[in-house]
């Protein structure tokens, strides 16, 4: 008989608040997901994206030192890596995928526990998505 492997999902979550990037990586967590580590800022990112090398990145757009969609300009041409887009603002989509994102997601308005289980599910399906996306370096 053929077993086929699922292969997990390496995801690094990065964000400036630490209390949206821990609950990211604990609900991100599940089922062919692993969250391998999280980061505050582009500069860790870019050190942990080296070291721990995940499948996928979900990225906030503003943070601190360098904003998100500044880092993924720089990202994509040196480490092209399925990044999934998590802003505030919606506005930030299409530069986000200008930029070299493969999907965006937009942060909810949390007012019940449902609300961030339905983001993060959202979140979690786009990131099985992104993974299988091949990213390519454009020539500008």
């Amino acid at each position: 008989m053929l077993q086929i492997e699922k292969k997990t999902i390496k995801a690094l979550v990065v964000d400036d608040s630490i209390l949206f990037r821990e609950t990211l990586a604990k609900y991100l967590s599940h089922g062919l997901i692993e969250v391998i580590g999280t980061a505050a800022d582009p500069y860790e990112a870019r050190d942990k994206i080296l070291a721990l090398h995940p499948d996928v990145v979900t990225l906030d757009v503003k943070m601190p030192k360098m904003n998100g969609i500044q880092f993924l300009r720089k990202l994509i041409p040196q480490c092209p890596i399925p990044v999934v887009v998590v802003s505030a603002l919606a506005i930030n989509a299409f530069e986000a995928l200008e930029a070299g994102a493969v999907d965006f997601i937009k942060k909810p308005t949390i007012r019940t526990p449902e609300d961030m289980s339905n983001f993060c599910s959202e979140l979690r399906t786009k990131v099985v998505v992104a993974s299988s996306v091949k990213v390519t370096n454009r020539k500008a």
